[in-house]
């Protein structure tokens, strides 16, 4: 099974086995420049408060916490849990470092997956990923996404998934931790070895000033789901084991949501491996707690281009016979009045912007792409589900992009310009 689910510290600063942030769920009304400006730890805030403020590569400070009391806890839980010795466990499946991220009961609680160890990063503990950066250039990667911006995906994801409320996505935040199973450059590891060694041998003079331990890494932390398989294992065996009638629409549904959750953030890498399935046959009496579907594994997504070079990265469950079946009704009440609320969309937008500009290496220009992929692929999935097309008709769409003008003389009405794709990949499969 592949599993790739899903903030920083001080330029001088070492820390004690673990600390996070996280950026916060925001009312795009209430936001001022001013609000993510770079702020001092104050006096009033604890020790571990004020580890907490402070940001991995010198970057602009975040508030503490979100406004989700259940992701807190399990952040606090995942801290609790490190500092007990209860480490994050690396998942060998996939091409970046990801961990599993347990609670004080070993319990897994979290996937948690760096930026540095992103298949582009520099520390990406998988070397034959390495060996093909290095041999095969033209062949790793994709060219219409943003290098190295898996994790900022993962948590876009699941803002889309909150925003148009399809219930699809764990919920995913971008946070920092620290841990020594995780992958360190040897200067890292000894520089928090003699921090440690100096502060205990001297506590009441260097222990008192320097704080021991590795630097946190920023990147993506998912909530981790229980009694879930990859799809293609039910999938296979929906085939042979048909499902009852009233299960069999509620899946339909929760299938239609994967669907326009991947549409929308223009998924590279959805496969059969990589969105889950939750079915209890004993509850086949109420469909809502019998079966539940998980989309995992979105850092391939928010391209700033719609792919057109070698590959196309087809939406695998395209080929499934649900995706023959028309959008249903309930999908069409239920998403269509979203969609088509412009406020709405604008404010994704400009929600996603907050989240994206918080990465270093945060272009504007790049955004704006990004953006523009994003209306053409929610103007395409507000046409199918009104002449109520299917899933595979909805892929079949031609691609577009809704820029905005950059004339300067264009209403609020027409700022946006229309423009569909004239360049598509040599492989159209794969």
């Amino acid at each position: 099974m592949s599993v790739a689910t899903g903030l920083r510290s001080g330029t001088s600063s070492t820390f004690t086995n673990i600390q996070y942030q996280v950026l916060p769920s925001v009312d795009i009304q209430e936001i001022h420049e001013e609000d993510y400006t770079c702020s001092t730890p104050t006096a009033e805030l604890s020790h571990n408060e004020q580890l907490r403020l402070l940001t991995d590569e010198g970057e602009a400070n975040v508030p503490l916490q979100t406004d989700d009391p259940e992701f807190n806890d399990t952040l606090a839980e995942s801290e609790q849990a490190i500092e007990d010795g209860i480490l994050p466990d690396r998942i060998y499946q996939g091409s970046s470092g990801s961990y599993f991220v347990r609670n004080r009961a070993r319990k897994i609680i979290g996937v948690f997956k760096p930026k540095n160890e992103e298949p582009y990063g520099h520390l990406n503990p998988k070397w034959t990923k390495w060996l093909h950066k290095m041999c095969c250039p033209c062949c790793f990667g994709r060219s219409c996404l943003i290098p190295n911006q898996g994790y900022m995906s993962e948590a876009g994801a699941s803002l889309i998934d909150e925003r148009f409320k399809l219930n699809v996505v764990p919920k995913t935040k971008v946070v920092a931790l620290a841990s020594a199973t995780f992958n360190y450059t040897p200067i890292d590891k000894a520089k928090a070895k003699s921090v440690k060694f100096a502060t205990e041998r001297f506590p009441d003079t260097l222990g008192k000033n320097m704080k021991a331990g590795l630097p946190p890494k920023i990147g993506s932390f998912q909530m981790f789901v229980t009694e879930y398989k990859d799809a293609d294992f039910w999938v296979r065996r929906f085939q042979e084991e048909p499902l009852a009638p009233a299960v069999a629409k509620r899946f339909q549904l929760l299938f239609e949501r994967l669907v326009c959750l991947d549409y929308i953030i223009r998924n590279t890498d959805r496969g059969n491996d990589n969105w889950l399935i939750k079915y209890d046959k004993d509850k086949s009496d109420n469909p809502e707690e019998c079966i539940s579907v998980a989309a995992i594994d979105n850092g391939l997504a928010f391209p700033f281009k719609h792919p057109d070079e070698w590959r196309a990265y087809p939406y695998y469950w395209a080929w499934l016979p649900y995706a023959s079946v028309p959008f249903s009704e309930e999908t069409r009440d239920y998403l269509l009045p979203k969609l088509q609320d412009r406020d709405l969309v604008q404010e994704v937008v400009e929600e996603l912007h907050i989240l994206f500009k918080h990465d270093k290496g945060f272009d504007k220009n790049l955004f704006e792409k990004q953006a523009s992929v994003l209306r053409g692929q929610i103007l395409n999935l507000c046409q199918a589900l009104e002449d109520r097309r299917s899933p595979l008709q909805l892929v079949q769409m031609p691609l577009l992009r809704i820029e905005r003008r950059s004339d300067g003389h264009s209403s609020k009405k027409s700022a946006f310009i229309q423009r569909f794709q004239d360049k598509y990949p040599f492989f159209s499969s794969c």
